[in-house]
């Protein structure tokens, strides 16, 4: 999804006041300046896309490497091409001077605190979280304790690690069942876009759920369903002084907000504002920003919780600190049902990373 995310944000810019440059990282960890601007796509043909380069890579663009420590050159653009003529060098290189970066990357390698690490070591100016909130957020299970710590209200879960699971299944089995219960949600702790995610009515459901999730991490969440859920979520925008939007509701074409349901199906939808009474619609939005800074996070966010239509109980989810960011994900649906259009947000965004950026540069690193 992040084809599409970057796509919209370059649809956006404003080109009096940016000069953007498009830069791709493969699947392989490659760099490269593109040769165009990324093009909108819908999230269909984003997987599509993505499935093709896997079985057939096709390198695009000019190869570039990111100088990971202070430098005026951001980037090293690499022209091999014109090694071809003996007098030339093997191989040209060329710096180019970036001011703000603006990510635009989900899930792991992107989302979860290593691209933010690489930033920092350069000091530049980023769009988005740091390090911390960024390695917090994505993981499910360090993000629990954040919340808890912070006395916000999470489901009871358990976290396992595959180790223990494939040593001692049925104890594990048997563990969760007393203290969960069915149904239960089973996740991979690291990950994003409900990948791996199942839910289990019984035995022999959990057992595949545990072993699906175990696939994709050496972690595993499994959590206590919420009868009955509604899902909402409600953006934040700031830094030490965050705001939070009008909450929507997101109702899903299958029994949960699954990766089909989310990318694939087209019988999903979002009601904005969500249908609520007002005094749940502002606890909603006290407990994102509350969320937001439990695990610390900068810039933006978007704070996704369970609603129970039993009893009206609220309940955390987790937090997105790069949330879908096309001009019709929830994130910027949300910000434009609260008064925040697209254009603006990315204006503020680059803003609060600006700021961030310089406040940091104020602090001392060490006593000489």
């Amino acid at each position: 999804m992040s084809l599409a995310s970057a796509a919209s944000v370059f649809a956006n810019l404003d080109r009096s006041r940016y000069e953007p440059v498009p830069i791709k990282i493969e699947k392989d960890g490659r760099w490269a300046l593109a040769d165009r601007p990324p093009s909108t796509m819908i999230a269909g043909e984003v997987i599509e896309q993505a499935r093709l380069e896997a079985a057939r890579p096709v390198r695009e663009g000019r190869e570039v490497h990111f100088v990971a420590r202070p430098s005026d050159e951001t980037i090293l653009s690499i022209d091999r091409t014109r090694g071809r003529d003996a007098d030339v060098p093997a191989a040209v290189v060329t710096g180019l001077s970036l001011d703000v970066i603006f990510p635009m990357l989900h899930g792991p390698y992107g989302e979860d605190g290593t691209m933010q690490g690489l930033l920092e070591l350069a000091n530049i100016p980023y769009v988005g979280a740091g390090v911390l909130a960024s390695a917090v957020g994505m993981d499910k299970g360090m993000m629990k304790i954040a919340f808890a710590g912070r006395g916000l209200p999470v489901c009871p879960y358990r976290v396992v690690l595959r180790h223990e699971w494939k040593a001692s299944a049925d104890r594990i089995t048997a563990d969760l069942e007393k203290a969960l219960q069915y149904p239960m949600f089973v996740k991979p702790a690291n990950l994003g876009s409900s990948v791996g995610i199942s839910k289990a009515k019984n035995a022999s459901e959990l057992v595949a759920a545990m072993d699906l999730a175990g696939s994709f991490d050496r972690k595993i969440v499994v959590e206590a369903a919420v009868p009955d859920a509604r899902e909402i979520e409600c953006a934040v925008l700031g830094n030490d002084t965050p705001e939070a939007s009008v909450p929507g509701e997101i109702i899903p074409s299958r029994e949960f907000y699954d990766y089909e349901s989310k990318y694939l199906d087209e019988g999903s939808k979002s009601v904005i504002p969500a249908d609520l009474p007002a005094r749940t619609a502002d606890e909603v939005r006290r407990l994102s920003i509350e969320a937001f800074k439990a695990v610390d996070a900068a810039g933006m966010s978007r704070i996704d919780f369970l609603l129970s239509r039993r009893d009206g109980s609220l309940w955390l989810n987790e937090v997105n600190t790069i949330p879908g960011f096309t001009t019709i994900s929830m994130f910027a649906k949300l910000w434009a049902a609260s008064g925040v259009d697209y254009p603006t947000l990315l204006d503020r965004l680059i803003g609060l990373a600006l700021d961030r950026h310089a406040e940091k540069q104020q602090l001392r690193t060490s006593l000489t």
